[in-house]
């Protein structure tokens, strides 16, 4: 059976959102042509399954070929290898950063080390994610973390500016970086009601609130004291705040330095 196709030559490297998101999601190349057959793809652009194949591989070692780029997002806009232009780079780099809610809920405040990576097979049974899907979720969160855990200034923004991620992905990723360096138990029984959203609220507040860049010092990942917040005048209202918020959404004991009265506590 002959088949017959019209061939055009471009240099703009052509990426299809729903095969890349597919790829993403850990299918492999034969999954990944069922679940376009199955969306009607075959009937929408007519052709052939065998032709449907071929493009699917095509795209998979596209987006193979990039994958090392997308580790370090700052190179996709230098390199000449693919033509891509600035909105489907932007698109590229927020889906692979990208994650799912149930994986980091089962991740979130353990070390990022070999030994968690090893336990990815559990959390894919119990998530129902793909383990590829789970690994690039884990080094990425790896990758991110080693790159700004030692950088002076503020931890969201410097996530922007490294990964050229959204302000609210990257808004999660601190959260994520935070909760690991600071190694907080959020998988205790008491706290599993609460979602990923939840603990990311809270480090946000930590964050800016909680942490030496908070009180003029270059870490936004490294805990204060509630000393060093008082010293710039942040309210005593304040300081019980968030020590609530500290206390009921982490489990999380705070105990105050003995100078403070407690009369400037009930203010």
């Amino acid at each position: 059976m002959s088949v017959e196709l019209d061939v055009f030559v471009g240099n703009t490297t052509i990426m299809d959102k729903e095969v890349y998101q597919l790829w993403l999601n850990g299918y492999t190349v034969n999954d990944a042509v069922t679940v376009r057959i199955e969306g009607g793809v075959m009937e929408e652009c007519e052709v052939s399954a065998e032709v449907l194949l071929s493009d699917t591989m095509d795209q998979y070692r596209t987006f193979q070929m990039c994958e090392r780029l997308l580790h370090h997002p700052a190179k996709l806009a230098n390199q000449l290898l693919f033509q891509i232009p600035p909105d489907r780079q932007a698109m590229l780099i927020e889906r692979y950063y990208a994650f799912d809610d149930l994986f980091v809920r089962e991740v979130l405040g353990k070390k990022l080390s070999k030994g968690t990576k090893k336990d990815l097979d559990d959390v894919s049974t119990k998530t129902g994610i793909t383990l590829k899907s789970c690994r690039r979720q884990f080094d990425n969160f790896k990758r991110v973390f080693k790159v700004v855990e030692e950088l002076k200034g503020p931890l969201v923004e410097n996530i922007r500016q490294h990964f050229l991620l959204p302000d609210q992905l990257a808004r999660d990723y601190a959260a994520i970086v935070f909760f690991a360096n600071n190694r907080f138990e959020t998988g205790k029984k008491k706290l599993l009601y609460l979602t990923f959203q939840d603990f990311a609220f809270c480090a946000g507040q930590l964050i800016n609130n909680w942490t030496l860049g908070a009180v003029g010092k270059t870490s936004y990942t490294a805990l204060t004291q509630p000393t060093a917040i008082l010293e710039i005048g942040q309210s005593w209202q304040s300081v019980v705040k968030y020590s609530c918020i500290m206390a009921t959404k982490l489990n999380v004991t705070i105990s105050f330095p003995i100078s403070i009265p407690l009369q400037k506590l009930l203010v």
